[in-house]
């Protein structure tokens, strides 16, 4: 009988030991997500979670904020343009008319939640929770089971004045948007917000790369057709070129804007002249070819010209580094270009980067900038870069950004603040933005917060900072709000 009683003694102990366990387990999203600690805990609750947002880079379409559109469905607005999930689909093996095509949008809805349960451990799986809870309210857990509900549920919510493109925005607690724009852009929309007295400021962002595509012949030809008739002055000459880019820039400035943002695999390897740019640029006129070195000269002239019309204005510049896009040649030919075959690039970034930035320092004309990377390889060699611009003119001059694309998830994120963290100031970080064409992406800033205070949280716990909750509270609030507020020329004070 001894062995039957030591087993089932083993046995009780094995269920006391498995209820207790259960016990501990957290819910999924519950109020305490992501945040390991009783101290990380307090850091979100009483110092982050309230703060307003600033979310100075976005796509969001200016136009939809000017109309304070409503969305169809819960479709439209949340898998219209959303690459990541079209990518997650794809894998999952959804036919791509389900994607992408002239499948309907109840259909295309109930693929993705067909294929969010083999979206775990992907942010995606957490991302789509915290939107349905946020703002919709909805807290079931999304599958193939309950799709025509939730789209339903979702759909009817949509067509609330609260769903608005403005009542989102006012939802969230934006302070400002600040969009992403072509020089071409007349910014009508963005004039029309203003007109209307919106709360959240909606800023533009000029983002001149198709002025650095000259190895397009054709392409560039047309637009700088477009940009003759916009300027109303002939582009015959490289002068004539920097000209028209600057009426430009003093017309966005004279419209709110004080960013500007440039999405590129690395920076040219040439040099700034504006001798040899005239010539290269003469060249392209005659219909002669470029050599790589022309190109790479040209377009490092046209970003130093652009550097320093920033820098006079006060302007932010931002860098987005490291994609290799449109992979896919046989897809971007059915689909179009940016429809999510892009990855992270492997290219050489310090030698060219350090070319551009010095060359405008030694002028005195080198602006406030946010570098962002996207090979996480590259973490400390951009948050090293920035160290060698900061002089002391300006609160953190030279900013390492935030997780980009890829890495704006939690290994992602961490990763940056760690370099940050290391190797700089992480207290003067200027924090989270969207980087999104959604209008339900302002979950990722809730998402980022709990993550810095988790960081703050179990350092301080493991006896690696200070329990000193004002200092640590505040530089979690400044993280949040108050850097960017500071950092940009948006006219916004410090949140009290």
């Amino acid at each position: 009988m001894e062995p039957c009683y030591r087993a089932g003694r083993q046995l009780s102990w094995f269920s006391t030991l498995l209820k207790t366990s259960f016990s501990l387990l957290k819910p999924f999203l519950g109020e305490d997500f992501l945040l390991q600690t009783a101290t990380a805990q307090r850091l979100y609750h009483e110092f982050a979670a309230s703060m307003p947002i600033i979310d100075y880079h976005c796509h969001l379409p200016p136009e939809q904020i000017a109309v304070n559109h409503k969305f169809e469905n819960i479709t439209k607005i949340w898998l219209d343009g959303d690459h990541y999930k079209w990518r997650a689909m794809r894998a999952f093996g959804v036919n791509e008319n389900e994607i992408t095509g002239s499948a309907t949008d109840a259909t295309k809805f109930r693929r993705w939640a067909e294929t969010v349960p083999y979206t775990l451990r992907n942010p995606l799986y957490h991302w789509t929770h915290m939107e349905l809870r946020n703002p919709f309210g909805i807290t079931d857990i999304l599958n193939g089971d309950n799709a025509d509900a939730i789209y339903a549920q979702a759909t009817e919510k949509l067509q609330d004045d609260c769903f608005s493109t403005q009542g989102l925005l006012k939802h969230f607690n934006v302070k400002v948007v600040g969009t992403t724009d072509d020089p071409l852009e007349d910014l009508s929309h963005h004039k029309a917000i203003a007109n209307q007295g919106f709360d959240t400021k909606v800023l533009p962002s000029f983002r001149p790369d198709k002025l650095l595509n000259i190895e397009d012949k054709a392409f560039y030809d047309d637009y700088l057709q477009k940009l003759e008739v916009v300027v109303q002055a002939p582009i015959e000459t490289f002068d004539a070129l920097i000209s028209a880019i600057e009426q430009r820039v003093d017309y966005f400035h004279e419209n709110g804007c004080r960013l500007s943002d440039h999405g590129l695999e690395f920076f040219p390897d040439g040099w700034a002249s504006d001798t040899t740019a005239r010539a290269v640029f003469e060249q392209h006129k005659l219909g002669k070819a470029l050599n790589a070195q022309q190109i790479a000269d040209f377009q490092m002239t046209v970003l130093h010209h652009l550097g320093t019309m920033y820098a006079a204005r006060g302007w932010v510049q931002q860098f987005h580094l490291g994609a290799i896009r449109n992979n896919n040649s046989r897809l971007k030919a059915r689909l179009g270009a940016d429809t999510g075959f892009d990855s992270i690039g492997d290219f050489p970034m310090a030698r060219t980067m350090v070319r551009y930035f010095d060359g405008l320092d030694r002028e005195d004309k080198l602006a406030k900038t946010i570098l962002y990377n996207l090979n996480p390889r590259d973490n400390e060699l951009f948050a090293t870069m920035c160290g060698n611009y900061n002089d002391g003119s300006v609160t953190a001059k030279f900013q390492f950004g935030s997780g980009w694309w890829f890495l704006d998830q939690k290994d992602g994120m961490e990763r940056q603040m760690n370099a940050l963290s290391n190797l700089g100031l992480l207290s003067k970080f200027v924090g989270m933005l969207t980087d999104s064409r959604s209008f339900l992406s302002y979950s990722r800033h809730e998402y980022f917060r709990r993550i810095l205070c988790n960081l703050f949280g179990n350092d301080i716990e493991n006896g690696e900072l200070p329990n000193d909750m004002n200092l640590v509270g505040g530089i979690i609030q400044d993280i949040c709000y108050n850097n960017a507020a500071a950092y940009f020329d948006f006219g916004l004070k410090k949140n009290e």
